[in-house]
């Protein structure tokens, strides 16, 4: 597709087809989202592929409010940043984000942004923590990557 209609094309998708995604598209997708920019060169964020039904609906859980379409998604992939290798780790996985989703529009997905980096798991009990600290504990990740979004994909409904 011509990359200003892959621009024109994209758009938040939040209800999905009950049709998986071939594990070749999501590849090509993270290999392609492999070559987005960030600062020097760092290459600082990192990526968790998740298909499972039971823990996309555990990841559907983690906020009160935005997240619940992870349930309904073929896949997700959770974007983190490498907090070793640069400061800057927010931004360039946000570069790397938007990359998934334009790649995703490109080879016929539908996608949606979903954050976490900051928010709370209830916005209105902050006493119930941290969208980061409930992604962290549930896919076990190092202390180092955090966290910065979950960009759910699958066919548009």
């Amino acid at each position: 597709m011509e990359f200003s209609k892959v621009i024109a094309a994209r758009h938040s998708v939040r209800q999905f087809q009950d049709k998986a995604v071939d594990r070749e598209i999501v590849d090509a997708i993270l290999d392609q989202t492999q070559t987005a920019p960030s600062s020097k060169n760092s290459r600082s964020s990192a990526f968790v592929v998740v298909d499972d039904k039971d823990m996309l609906e555990a990841l559907s859980e983690m906020r009160t409010y935005g997240s619940a379409l992870l349930k309904g998604a073929a896949c997700a992939v959770v974007v983190l940043g490498d907090t070793t290798k640069t400061d800057l780790w927010i931004e360039n996985a946000a570069i790397s984000a938007t990359y998934i989703q334009l790649c995703a529009t490109n080879l016929g997905l539908g996608s949606c942004w979903v954050h976490v980096n900051g928010r709370l798991r209830d916005h209105k009990d902050p006493s119930k923590g941290l969208a980061e600290d409930y992604v962290r504990d549930l896919l076990g990740l190092k202390e180092a990557f955090k966290p910065l979004c979950i960009v759910a994909l699958g066919y548009e409904a």
